[in-house]
């Protein structure tokens, strides 16, 4: 019986030690991929940084984790705690996609990812997005022009008489619109006055009419 028991507990030490060689082996090839992958992102992100995925305990990277430093364009490497808000955007944003090209997933939901960034580098973030990701969709909360001009689908959220409403919108498609109204109302003889019941209509009332 306890020969027995011997065998069976080292057969299931053979098994648990597999376990965890395969689980080293999978994690060391997936970091390696997307190591690659963040360094090649943020120096497009940034136009010319750098980044690195360092593993803590190379013996047993399971045990202390891992280490994120970038050096950001001009600057030297930085932990990511001691960078200014912009810059980790733009070492999250490089880290997303770096995991999203070793395993992607079909929806990511980004609330105001552009907030801390400036012109250049929402327009950069926006592009990727657009043309790179195409095997997934982005929900982005946004209040930033030049990321709406890049967007597919866009729902605005406004407030008319004390009532919250939401408007869906292709941009391309209203632009079309908007100018093919304009076109026409270019045709018609100038209107005397104000039409009746338009006096108090709010802005967002006529972008609606001119949507329609």
């Amino acid at each position: 019986m306890l020969k027995e028991c011997e065998t069976f507990i080292s057969t299931r030490k053979e098994e648990l030690n597999g376990l965890k060689k395969m689980r080293h082996d999978e994690f060391m090839k997936g970091f390696k991929f997307i190591s690659a992958q963040v360094k090649m992102m943020y120096r497009l992100i940034t136009n010319g940084g750098d980044a690195e995925l360092e593993i803590k305990d190379t013996l047993d990277p399971f045990s202390e984790g891992v280490l994120f430093q970038v050096r950001p364009f001009k600057k030297s490497w930085k932990h990511m705690s001691k960078l200014s808000g912009g810059e980790k955007t733009l070492s999250s944003l490089s880290l997303i996609f770096a995991l999203h090209l070793y395993k992607p997933s079909p929806l990511y939901c980004m609330d105001e990812i552009d907030a801390a960034l400036d012109y250049k580098n929402v327009a950069i973030a926006g592009k990727y997005i657009r043309e790179k990701a195409k095997n997934c969709q982005f929900i982005i909360i946004s209040l930033r022009n030049n990321m709406f001009d890049l967007a597919q689908k866009m729902v605005g959220i406004y407030k008319t008489h004390d009532v919250t409403k939401t408007l869906t919108i292709n941009p391309t498609q209203m632009m079309e619109q908007i100018e093919r109204k304009r076109q026409q109302q270019a045709l018609q003889p100038p209107s005397e006055g104000i039409p009746e019941g338009k006096e108090n209509q709010e802005p967002n009332d006529q972008l609606e009419q001119i949507l329609s």
